[in-house]
């Protein structure tokens, strides 16, 4: 397995996510803060047992500043409930904390993170990681799976595997919603929406043996 993103430098000396939000507020370790409206950080408690990690903000996402409000967002929402998980008590945040998108008229439409990019801002998400000390993290989709466990995970291969590495907290992988969203035939769409219910379930699974 090859060495993911987030074994690297030590992350931020912050004391709590408010303190750790503020320094993300403004941030310029890359250029994609040049073009978004503002810094989408991660919500939720300190004390979650779970951190859901998606990619980035969406336009949504980026206008509100706060991530996973979007259409994506609803299907985590509602998926979520099905299986028996309150987002109220998970900690949701992206691999990359800026929207990157390229400009279509009046429309931004989102262009995905390179890996360099990837690696400048998964500082931040060791950071929560590290004071949030999660009992299990959900990547969701291949940019938060590869920053977490390296680029020779797939997502078809391996989704519902829960990946131990050390010095990082048990990651179960799963699709990214959006992934749902983007499928024409509603037939299938239906499939993977029941297909990741029951890999957020692994996460109740899961949390109550450990």
């Amino acid at each position: 397995m090859d060495k993911p993103y987030l074994l690297g430098d030590e992350g931020s000396t912050a004391h709590s996510l408010s303190e750790l939000k503020s320094e993300a507020e403004r941030c310029t370790r890359c250029d994609l803060y040049k073009n978004a409206t503002q810094t989408v950080f991660g919500e939720g408690s300190r004390d979650a047992e779970t951190v859901l990690v998606g990619e980035q903000p969406g336009d949504k996402e980026d206008l509100a500043g706060r991530p996973f409000v979007g259409p994506a967002g609803g299907v985590l929402d509602k998926s979520l409930a099905e299986a028996g998980i309150e987002r109220d008590r998970c900690y949701v945040t992206n691999t990359v904390k800026h929207f990157k998108f390229e400009p279509r008229g009046k429309r931004r439409l989102h262009s995905k993170p390179n890996a360099g990019e990837i690696r400048i801002c998964s500082w931040w998400l060791r950071s929560e990681l590290e004071l949030i000390k999660p009992k299990i993290v959900v990547a969701l989709g291949a940019t938060a799976a590869n920053c977490l466990i390296g680029s020779s995970v797939r997502i078809t291969r391996d989704r519902r595997r829960i990946f131990h590495s050390d010095g990082l907290p048990p990651v179960l992988v799963t699709i990214h919603p959006s992934y749902i969203l983007r499928l024409r035939d509603r037939d299938q769409a239906d499939i993977e929406t029941r297909e990741f219910i029951r890999d957020l379930t692994e996460i109740r699974k899961f949390l109550s043996i450990h």
